[in-house]
């Protein structure tokens, strides 16, 4: 679980109402469907006509992942299986890494072990985990621009709600008190649409553009280290090169694996 995705949906809640009673307002003109309806479904239907229908069935599966991490290992994680994998093809040779691979979960790095225990020169495994690297990357940001889509449209949509609104309550003329009523409903959508989209719509993109980045750098790491591993290289020699990809709180916690393993 991602506690940042829900603690900051949390603060941005907490700031808009509790900003709203500090400033006296109602929050009773929140509940307004109306503008609920044009920023909602507003936007979904903008973002429907902007990108392609199989993007926008899986928005609930992109919001999902905003609070569930789903990567199989971290980079401390994926060096110790590196130095445990180099340390027995070193040992037993290539052909004995087939008898652990159903202890291994990520396919990523299955597929490539497999690739090399199979006999693939090493340029053909390089380019078709490569291809795959490139192609996660090209359907990550397929999702990612659509948050960034409904990012744009729901701060216009507001701005739409208001002015429907605003017409409604010209014909509330003749009543100062439904006038003032509706002139306050209108700029609710407003406020929705803002916060739909600054708040919710280009975090969420944000957030999707940081794992995207995150699982290519991981995935990258698995590649060089089964290329490691089809060259022969030495455990050691594989265990440096990759510990320069981690970060010195990553490298603290991979010396404490490598205690409790040792």
């Amino acid at each position: 679980m991602d506690m940042s995705s829900l603690i900051g949906l949390a603060l941005g809640l907490i700031g808009v109402f509790v900003g709203m009673v500090v400033k006296g307002a109602d929050l009773a003109v929140l509940v307004n469907p109306a503008a609920f309806l044009i920023i909602i479904v507003g936007t979904l239907g903008a973002c429907t006509i902007a990108m392609p229908g199989a993007v926008t069935k899986k928005v609930p599966k992109y919001i999902g992942l905003c609070f569930m991490n789903k990567n199989h290992y971290s980079k401390p994680d994926t060096v110790m299986k590196f130095l445990e994998l180099a340390l027995i093809s070193r040992k037993e040779g290539l052909l004995a890494l087939e008898s652990h691979m159903e202890e291994i979960s990520d396919e990523f790095l299955k597929k490539g072990l497999s690739l090399v225990i199979d006999g693939s020169a090493p340029d053909i495994v390089e380019k078709i985990l490569s291809d795959e690297i490139q192609f996660m990357e090209t359907r990550h940001k397929m999702g990612i621009t659509w948050f960034n889509q409904a990012g744009t449209y729901a701060p216009t949509l507001g701005v739409l709600g208001a002015v429907i609104g605003l017409i409604a309550a010209l014909a509330n003329m003749n009543d100062i008190d439904k006038l003032g009523h509706a002139i306050s409903a209108a700029f609710v959508a407003t406020l929705l649409g803002i916060f739909t989209g600054y708040v919710l719509a280009h975090p969420t993109s944000n957030k999707l553009k940081m794992f995207s980045q995150e699982e290519v750098e991981l995935k990258e790491m698995v590649l060089e280290g089964v290329l490691c591993i089809q060259k022969g290289i030495s455990p050691a020699f594989i265990e440096q090169t990759m510990l320069c990809r981690l970060s010195t709180e990553e490298k603290k916690k991979y010396e404490s694996m490598k205690g409790k393993d040792q």
